[in-house]
């Protein structure tokens, strides 16, 4: 049997290690990005917009919920691949008559930012928003659609 000596040093880098795995595929799976300009944004955000994506054979489209929020208070930018959602919405003034018994709504500053593919045609991305939901659609380029095989039988 061969002795090994404890090394709490080395434990503690596994520790590290194995959490920075974990916070990484957490970033990955919710589409948080690690930009420098984005981590400013990050850091800011009271609430993130809850988004649905979908996928199609020419597109791909995200669906963000923004209620209560006008189309002038939302910033949209996309660069190095990456697409940011930012603004904020304002709490409305408390009445003085009144007393408040709950609020459910985030209020404040929100983010969101997506890595996008990069076979995609950043040119034609285009934005609408309506009745408080931000679609945003993205083509996707043409070497990236799903091509059909002809099948030969001989």
């Amino acid at each position: 049997m061969t002795l090994v000596k404890f090394n709490p040093v080395r434990d503690l880098i596994d520790f590290e290690r194995e959490f920075n795995k974990m916070f990484n595929s957490l970033e990955n799976r919710f589409g948080i990005s690690k930009s420098k300009d984005a981590d400013a944004e990050y850091e800011n955000a009271v609430w993130m917009p809850l988004t649905d994506i979908y996928e199609n054979k020419d597109n791909f489209t995200l669906t963000i919920d923004l209620p209560g929020i006008k189309k002038e208070d939302v910033k949209i930018s996309f660069t190095n691949g990456k697409l940011n959602i930012s603004g904020e919405r304002v709490q409305e003034a408390d009445t003085k008559d009144s007393k408040c018994h709950r609020i459910e709504k985030s209020y404040g500053k929100y983010f969101r930012s997506f890595n996008l593919p990069e076979l995609i045609q950043a040119e034609k991305i285009n934005a609408e928003f309506t009745n408080g939901q931000l679609t945003i659609t993205i083509p996707k380029a043409e070497e990236a659609k799903p091509k059909e095989i002809e099948i030969k039988v001989k």
